[in-house]
């Protein structure tokens, strides 16, 4: 707050240099000399110094007052004095106080349209530190309407993020997309946050493809894949979690086994079953029935004959279960293994299966 208390400040100097109505000498004194005491006040601290700023903005208020209802000249010297009193009210953390005093300065007539604009927007900071967010909305949007300003621009952004105004959020923050590079931590979440509860999931993700390579971070490529998957494009989620895992960024069984899962899911079963085949070699996943069964089931939907009866009949001699062999006989017997669908078929009907005593009257 210091910081704005000192851009209101400063801009009273730009305000006698761009001004339209000439002021007497003694109101240029007068300002002068409370100028002065402001900024020697801004270096010291204490009760002192909060007394000085007491008396400041009684003397400025009381002018402002004295001169507003007079002619042009008489108002612009009301508007400054409201500005003397805004910096002075910032520096005790009174913003919203503050804020009304450039409010009220911005009314004046004869006050040159550049000095309305820079008073816009030095309003808009204190609406948006005193909590007053519609209102700070409000003011940053008329700025915006006429100026173009980045850093404005965002503090507009998160200030419709912060009320929830997703849609109004991701059109401001359209133009600001191409400034990338240039993007903190903390701006790249609040543009992926904007756009995913603005419905826009599309262009987040275009958005994350983009920035993504070998040294973004696993959460870079986590939230890629979740958005595709979101957006409907399992493919493309399953294709990001594959250069991530390649990249070194996922190592762990539950990755791996996510990774499978969205092979299967985007239509590349014969990778999740490449995968699930690598895994259980090097016991990153456990050979257990779910993990065969997951196993067999890629294979099939890779519509690999060999493989998929292969691995079908694997989960059958590990479970023992008259129902796997039962699938492995109707496989075989589909893709014209009669030797294989006989001995599945006999095996779960020594299991207690008696529907498949019809398969094999079939095959004898």
């Amino acid at each position: 707050m210091q910081r704005l208390a000192g851009v209101i400040l400063f801009s009273l100097w730009a305000s006698f240099v761009h001004a339209s109505e000439p002021l007497p000498g003694d109101i240029i004194q007068d300002l002068n000399v409370l100028q002065q005491q402001q900024l020697a006040d801004a270096s010291e601290s204490g009760d002192g110094s909060q007394e000085a700023l007491e008396r400041l903005i009684t003397r400025a208020t009381g002018q402002a007052a004295r001169l507003q209802s007079g002619n042009r000249s008489d108002q612009w010297a009301s508007a400054l004095y409201s500005q003397l009193a805004a910096g002075a009210m910032a520096r005790q953390g009174r913003q919203e106080e503050a804020a009304q005093q450039l409010a009220n300065a911005r009314e004046r007539s004869g006050v040159p349209v550049s000095q309305r604009a820079r008073w816009l927007r030095e309003e808009a900071g204190l609406r948006r530190a005193a909590g007053q967010r519609e209102e700070a909305i409000v003011l940053y949007e008329q700025w915006l309407d006429s100026h173009v300003d980045e850093q404005v621009s965002w503090q507009l952004v998160y200030l419709l993020a912060q009320e929830e105004r997703w849609e109004r959020a991701a059109e401001h923050l359209a133009p600001l997309l191409e400034q990338r590079d240039s993007l903190n931590e903390a701006r790249q979440s609040l543009v992926l946050a904007v756009l995913r509860n603005a419905g826009q999931n599309d262009a987040a993700l275009a958005w994350l493809l983009q920035g993504l390579d070998s040294q973004s971070a696993p959460e870079a490529w986590r939230q890629a894949a979740g958005l595709a998957q979101q957006a409907g494009q399992p493919g493309v989620a399953a294709g990001v979690w594959e250069m991530a895992w390649q990249l070194g960024k996922f190592t762990q069984p539950e990755e791996r086994l996510l990774l499978i899962q969205l092979h299967l899911a985007g239509g590349t079963p014969a990778r999740a079953a490449e995968h699930l085949t690598e895994a259980l070699q090097n016991e990153m996943l456990p050979q257990d029935e779910q993990t065969l069964r997951l196993l067999a089931t890629a294979w099939y939907q890779a519509k690999h004959v060999q493989n998929a009866l292969a691995a079908w009949e694997n989960l059958a001699e590990y479970t023992q279960q008259a129902r796997n062999w039962r699938q492995v006989g109707q496989l075989a017997y589909s893709w014209g293994d009669e030797a294989l669908a006989k001995h599945a078929f006999t095996q779960a009907l020594a299991l207690g299966d008696a529907e498949v005593e019809s398969w094999l009257v079939t095959l004898r």
